[in-house]
């Protein structure tokens, strides 16, 4: 209740896969790689569901990102970070692959990470069990930032593909899968929204 009422909380498409998101300014770049790494991002950063004030050095934000397996779901594809913000009286998004499974990198110009080559048998559901992550985590800095913009930040994680619910259907049923409708999911996970004040209020 406590977390409720200060709005550090996620969502979830129904696995059980866990996400935590903190920004801050003056984080350390390898933030996610240090023991005392949620003592820091709360004594120098505000939590998923905060406002974070601008900066008087006009410096970027750093995001400390970490999220965690369901273990009776898929492994972990990637985490995103969803931004969104208002210039000109219109609103703008844009997502960024911040952390991909598999030792693989976002690709510089489209901040997208390749596939993963997760696949999914559709015979009996079965997935891929060498593709995907129990945890991932990162550091991340927004590469557009800027400190006049009111902008806001959450988390997206995405497992890898699963069967949807109609493939379940199909194969206990003996029937074949309605035409035109995906055979599979990725579920995900939605924190909280971080909010950036360029005015500082």
């Amino acid at each position: 209740f406590d977390a409720l009422k200060r709005k550090e909380t996620f969502a979830t498409s129904g696995t059980r896969a866990k996400v935590r998101l903190f920004a801050g300014f003056g984080l350390p770049a390898d933030l996610h790689e240090q023991q005392d790494a949620i003592a820091q991002a709360y004594a120098r950063g505000v939590p998923m569901g905060g406002n974070l004030p601008a900066s008087m050095d006009a410096q970027a934000p750093r995001f400390l990102v970490q999220a965690m397996r369901d273990v009776n779901s898929a492994p972990l594809q990637k985490v995103q970070i969803v931004k969104g913000w208002l210039a000109d009286g219109q609103t703008h998004e844009q997502v960024y692959d911040v952390i991909c499974s598999d030792g693989l990198q976002p690709d510089a110009k489209t901040h997208l990470c390749p596939s993963n080559g997760a696949r999914v048998n559709l015979a009996d559901c079965s997935i891929s069990t060498d593709k995907g992550a129990a945890e991932l985590a990162t550091t991340w800095t927004d590469p557009a930032f800027d400190p006049q913009q009111p902008a806001f930040y959450y988390a997206r994680v995405l497992e890898n593909p699963v069967c949807r619910w109609s493939q379940y259907d199909a194969i206990l049923l003996g029937k074949p899968h309605p035409a035109g409708e995906p055979s599979t999911v990725q579920e995900r996970v939605w924190s909280s929204p971080i909010w950036y004040n360029s005015r500082g209020i």
